[in-house]
């Protein structure tokens, strides 16, 4: 194996790229950079009953939007591809056949009836999981119970077979994972895995091994869940006699509520699952990658915010944590506030043009649309809230937020006009959010009442709703014309 540090992520295309699949991909990517290596992207599409069409486009988009750099994968090969396994099958035959040469692995040739009826027979005995293992293999018919002629006979005539591993009755496989230390498994709970099927494809545990043989990699990263398959795959390097990568097992993704952080849970708690949902919900890809890269791991201070580049720096394997990381959802916003109120207001207006479909946002003067993204930008958490929450900047309110008009009381309507008419004395020059806050003390020192009497009236008439940016420059920005119009047609329809 080389002394280079290489890693893989080996999604499969089996839907759109779950979060915590892109967590696996940043943790890789960390590391390698970190080390000055390569990221290589292995698509593991052996299991084709699940595959889904554009799920490996998806896969690509994700890491790209996510600013992940695929060093060798289907679409940028290197020297030790093919990088799909369905392209792969023969050099998987080839290992299979070794191992049976070797003693250990075996064919089986017994019918799915078969190895219900096995199932069956030991739960009525008392085991209540029967496995296909060192006990039960004596039992079923197999190249190790068959003699060899009608071994070869069977397999001259084409009958369907599968492959299994040849694991050890009573072994303990031992090795150590760079986060959780030293590990050990006792071979009497494994089963005689499936090394390849009756389709001639190779199970996981083959075809992670051979290529991650073949295509050098020195660490494999991958999430806890894999931990049980692990003393498989010991073994099955200690069956070809090759040196076996660092492993090392990334703890869980939990829920707010408590266990994995499952599609069902995630959609409870409107937690957005794959990849592909906050592209398309617009979140910022650089909170997050920030917010993923804290979510098991820290860098040992306080420090909170830092770029994919800052990230190469500072990961390491040792800060990785090995109890599970809960997903706050709240944290996430957060940082995507941080990454939004960063970008300068031209960039932000520039990319709500690009994701509108709303012309009068489209069409709107860059100048005013800046200006506006200024006084949104600080009060939302996404980029799309600003459309929403700005609304009121690009066409009259249609309709008047209703518990805002709870605060619409039964002298609003008396205050707003007069405010009005304060204002319509204004020239356009002097139509500035200094004066327009001017304006309005003067109307409530003349009439003795609280600020929040006019201001929240005044907003319901200006804007439609009961929150939002500064008003005054809100005001300013929209000009004289618009919101004295606004102001008459709320004072026809809200008056009482």
């Amino acid at each position: 194996m080389s002394n280079s540090v290489r890693v893989r992520f080996a999604p499969s295309p089996t839907g759109y790229l779950h979060i915590g699949g892109l967590r696996t991909a940043l943790y890789n990517y960390l590391f390698a950079k970190h080390h000055n290596g390569d990221f290589i992207l292995r698509i593991e599409d052996t299991d084709q009953s699940r595959y889904v069409e554009e799920a490996e486009e998806d896969i690509l988009k994700s890491l790209a939007w996510s600013g992940i750099e695929i060093d060798e994968g289907p679409e940028n090969p290197g020297d030790l591809g093919p990088y799909r396994q369905s392209e792969r099958k023969d050099i998987y035959h080839k290992y299979a056949d070794q191992l049976i040469e070797s003693g250990h692995a075996y064919y089986a040739f017994d019918t799915t009836d078969e190895l219900g009826q096995m199932r069956e027979r030991l739960q009525k005995s008392g085991n209540p999981s029967p496995k296909y293992d060192a006990i039960t293999r004596q039992s079923m018919k197999n190249s190790l119970t068959l003699p060899s002629e009608e071994v070869e006979k069977r397999l001259d005539a084409g009958e369907e077979y599968v492959v299994r591993l040849k694991v050890p009755r009573r072994e303990t496989v031992r090795f150590e994972d760079l986060i959780r230390g030293h590990v050990s498994f006792e071979t009497k709970g494994l089963d005689d895995q499936v090394l390849l099927k009756s389709d001639g494809m190779p199970t996981y545990h083959l075809a992670n091994v051979v290529d991650d043989h073949e295509m050098q990699i020195s660490h494999v990263i991958r999430g806890e869940e894999w931990l049980s398959s692990t003393p498989k795959h010991v073994l099955l390097y200690q069956a070809f006699g090759w040196e076996m990568p660092e492993m090392a097992h990334l703890p869980l993704i939990m829920s707010p509520s408590g266990g994995k952080l499952s599609k069902r849970k995630a959609e409870s708690e409107g937690i957005p699952i794959n990849t592909k949902d906050y592209i398309e919900q617009h979140y910022e890809a650089d909170a997050l990658v920030n917010f993923l890269a804290y979510l098991g791991w820290s860098p040992g201070d306080d420090s909170e915010i830092h770029s994919l580049q800052e990230l190469i720096q500072l990961f390491t394997m040792d800060r990785v944590s090995k109890g599970g990381a809960v997903f706050n959802h709240k944290k996430l916003l957060w940082y995507n506030e941080h990454y939004l109120r960063e970008q300068p207001d031209k960039v932000i207006a520039s990319r709500l043009k690009e994701i509108t479909e709303r012309d009068q946002i489209k069409e709107v003067d860059d100048n005013y649309l800046e200006k506006a993204v200024g006084l949104l930008k600080d009060r939302v958490s996404k980029i799309d809230e600003i459309l929403e929450m700005g609304s009121f900047f690009f066409e009259d309110p249609k309709e008047y937020d209703e518990n805002a008009l709870k605060k619409w009381k039964a002298d609003s309507a008396e205050l707003v006009s007069l405010y009005k008419s304060e204002i319509e004395e204004l020239s356009d020059e002097e139509f500035k959010a200094a004066t327009l806050k001017t304006s309005l003390e003067s109307v409530i020192n003349k009439k003795e009442v609280g600020f929040g009497k006019l201001m929240m009236p005044l907003r319901i008439a200006v804007t439609g709703q009961g929150f939002g940016p500064d008003l005054f420059a809100s005001m300013e920005l929209l000009g004289k014309e618009t919101v004295l119009r606004r102001i008459v047609t709320a004072l026809d329809e809200l008056e009482q």
